[in-house]
C-alpha cells in the first residue's frame, strides 16, 4: 500500500470503509514508511538479540535526549485535553516515563558504560534535532490535535514493533526474566515497556482522542495534522537508520 492508493481526504476515506477511524486513515496515508518503521531491521535484531550493542547505545543516547521534549509535549497535551477522562491516561503515562522509564535508561547506561557527559549533554543527531523541532512546532503553531498528530504515531509505532517482537522471547503479560530468554536486560525491558498491556491500552486511548478531535478539524487543519503524522513516521524510520551510523537520507530529515 502507498499513500496514493488511499483517499486524500478523510471524508472520502470514511465513505470507503465500514468502520472508519481517523487514525487508521492517517496510518494508511503514511505508507510505506509506516510498514518500514514497524518492521525495521533494528527492531527485529533487537528482538532476536543480534543487534550490535554499539548501535543500541547510539540509539539509546539519542532517545534519552528526546525524552525531556516528549515529557513536555505530553504535559502540553494534558493542559489541552478536553476533560478529566481525556487527561487521566496522559498523566498516568507521564508518571511512567518520568519514573519507570527514566530508571530503565539509567540502569542501561550503567550496564553499557555510557559516560555521564553523553547521558546529560549529547549532541543531537540530525533526526533527533528534527523530532525535537517537530514536537515544538506542533504545540507552538498548532494545538491539541497537532500535538497528538506527533505523539500518536511515535507511541503507536513502538507498540506495533514491540508487541510483534515480544513473542520471540516471552509473554509480555508477565514480568520478563532478567535476560529475557537470552536477551540482555536492556533489550528485553525496552521491548517489554512497549508491549505490556498497560502500554497497549494507553496507545488505544491516545488514538481514541485523535479519532475524536481529528474529524472535527477544518479541512486545512486536517491536512496539517496529516503532514505532522506522516513526518513523524518518516523520522521514526530515520531514527532507527541512524542507530547503525547511517546518514539519514543525505540530510533530508
Amino acid at each position: 500500500m502507498t499513500a496514493d492508493s488511499v483517499p486524500a481526504s478523510y471524508g472520502a476515506y470514511a465513505e470507503t470503509v465500514a468502520d472508519p477511524r481517523f487514525t487508521d486513515w492517517l496510518r494508511e496515508r503514511s505508507e510505506p514508511a509506516w510498514s518500514d518503521a514497524i518492521t525495521h531491521p533494528f527492531t527485529r535484531e533487537l528482538g532476536a538479540g543480534t543487534l550490535d550493542e554499539d548501535a543500541y547505545e547510539r540509539y539509546l543516547v539519542q532517545d534519552y535526549a528526546f525524552l525531556e521534549a516528549l515529557v513536555g509535549a505530553f504535559g502540553f497535551a494534558v493542559g489541552e485535553a478536553p476533560g478529566i477522562e481525556a487527561k487521566r491516561p496522559l498523566i498516568e503515562f507521564l508518571e511512567t516515563v518520568t519514573s519507570t522509564e527514566n530508571d530503565y535508561f539509567e540502569r542501561s547506561f550503567d550496564a553499557l558504560g555510557v559516560p555521564e557527559s553523553r547521558r546529560s549533554d549529547p549532541d543531537p543527531s540530525p533526526t533527533t534535532a528534527a523530532l525535537l523541532d517537530l514536537l515544538d512546532r506542533a504545540a507552538r503553531e498548532g494545538g491539541y490535535a497537532e500535538t497528538l498528530a506527533v505523539l500518536v504515531p511515535a507511541e503507536w509505532i513502538y507498540r506495533e514493533w514491540a508487541t510483534a517482537v515480544a513473542t520471540e522471547y516471552g509473554d509480555p503479560d508477565t514480568e520478563p526474566p532478567s535476560d529475557g530468554a537470552g536477551l540482555p536486560f536492556y533489550y528485553a525491558e525496552w521491548i517489554d515497556l512497549h508491549a505490556v498491556p498497560s502500554f497497549v491500552d494507553f496507545v488505544d486511548e491516545l488514538r481514541d482522542q485523535l479519532d475524536a478531535v481529528g474529524p472535527e478539524c477544518s479541512p486545512r487543519r486536517r491536512r496539517r495534522v496529516e503532514e505532522l503524522f506522516r513526518r513523524t513516521v518518516d523520522l521514526e524510520v530515520a531514527f532507527f537508520d541512524e542507530a547503525y551510523g547511517r546518514d539519514p537520507s543525505d540530510g533530508d530529515v
